[in-house]
């Protein structure tokens, strides 16, 4: 009697096992990464070696042997023979911070500073989320609307007789208050500035051509301390009697027109990298010079140079230190400033108020690098990172 076969045939797809744990999770990216090989095995573990020679004494000085706590330089200061170490003085650090925020604008008006922080705040954060709506409101509030408010909030209000909010001289600003001011307004104004000189620069008009290289090239060929020096001091001298800029407005002058030269070439770069079908394909169409600009060319090109950018918006951000060369106290001006007390002068103060300024500072350049990274994935523009 011949045999039958029963065959069984799957209904429904076969379970899908998970990755071995050697190619996947932390353990597969480290074998692909960090040991995929016998050269970087060796050198992953140079990095791990230096990076530990460099980081473990700055979190001993910075978070074990620091001191939180003290009214003056005692609380900071080592105790002879006894062979115990001091770290960083955050007790410093935390007497003059107020300083550091603000500068020496007037204690009890402070709450206008810190009305213009939470505003520029609350504004900028919907605009850098795609998904919020109203974008369109939002800017023309945060660009238009918020300059002017913060205008009046941090300087002051006079109505004929009634003082509204009394008149705090920009002499007195300083500390964070002046660095985000010219930063701000640094990074605001020579972004569309840049853009009008790139196109001027690649202009058909010889006039308007010339005009854009001579000014692109003046500026990028002299040093930012020349040119807050020649803002602060030289510029009164060429303005009629009776007409004088206020010294803060001098500096956000200078460092506009610096930023913009260099932002032009940044954005003429990412002009000269569009496709010249991009332009004959918008001429075809009948839009016109700015039309093309605004619709086809300029949209492409910021995208591809989005690190450009972002990379001079940082560069801005941190040369604001050198505003001290015009007498100008800035947050790391301010920081340098109180070194001269007395009261916490101790051998650690300095590195602290350093270190202090460093992590300001890094965490605002940083913040601003990993959003252009998110910006440049979202919107496809070379290798996602």
């Amino acid at each position: 009697m011949a045999q039958t076969s029963v065959f069984q045939v799957r209904t429904d797809e076969a379970p899908r096992l998970p990755a071995p744990v050697s190619t996947s999770g932390v353990v597969g990216w480290m074998r692909q990464n960090l040991f995929s090989s016998i050269g970087n095995t060796i050198l992953t573990f140079i990095g791990l070696y230096l990076a530990w020679l460099l980081i473990a004494p700055l979190v001993q000085f910075a978070l074990i042997d620091a001191v939180w706590t003290g009214e003056n330089r005692e609380a900071c200061l080592v105790p002879e023979g006894s062979g115990q170490t001091v770290g960083a003085c955050w007790a410093f650090v935390k007497a003059y911070f107020p300083q550091f925020i603000y500068g020496r604008y007037p204690a009890d008006e402070t709450w206008r500073v810190n009305i213009v922080y939470a505003l520029f705040a609350l504004l900028l954060v919907p605009l850098a989320i795609p998904k919020v709506p109203f974008k369109r409101i939002n800017a023309v509030l945060l660009l238009v609307v918020f300059p002017v408010v913060a205008y009046y909030l941090l300087t002051g209000l006079v109505i004929g007789d009634t003082v509204v909010l009394p008149i705090v001289e920009t002499r007195v600003w300083g500390g964070l208050l002046v660095t985000l001011v010219i930063a701000v307004t640094g990074i605001t104004a020579s972004l569309p500035l840049g853009i009008l000189l790139a196109l001027g620069r690649r202009s058909k008009m010889p006039i308007v051509k010339m005009v854009s290289v001579i000014f692109i090239e003046f500026w990028r060929g002299v040093p930012l301390i020349t040119v807050l020096f020649m803002s602060s001091v030289m510029l009164p001298l060429f303005l009629p009697d009776g007409i004088t800029f206020d010294r803060l407005l001098r500096v956000l002058i200078g460092v506009t027109l610096f930023s913009a030269a260099y932002m032009a070439e940044v954005v003429r770069g990412g002009l000269q990298a569009i496709p010249k079908g991009q332009y004959e394909g918008a001429m075809a169409l009948g839009l016109g010079f700015w039309q093309m600009m605004r619709l086809i060319i300029l949209p492409q090109a910021l995208k591809l140079v989005i690190p450009g950018i972002v990379n001079t918006f940082i560069g801005l951000f941190k040369d604001t230190t050198l505003v001290l060369i015009v007498g100008m106290f800035d947050l790391l001006g301010q920081i340098q400033s109180a070194f001269s007390d007395p009261t916490w002068a101790t051998p650690v103060t300095g590195h602290t108020g350093y270190l202090f300024a460093a992590i300001i500072f890094f965490t605002f350049c940083f913040g601003m690098s990993r959003y252009s990274i998110y910006m440049e994935n979202r919107l496809h523009t070379g290798h996602k990172r």
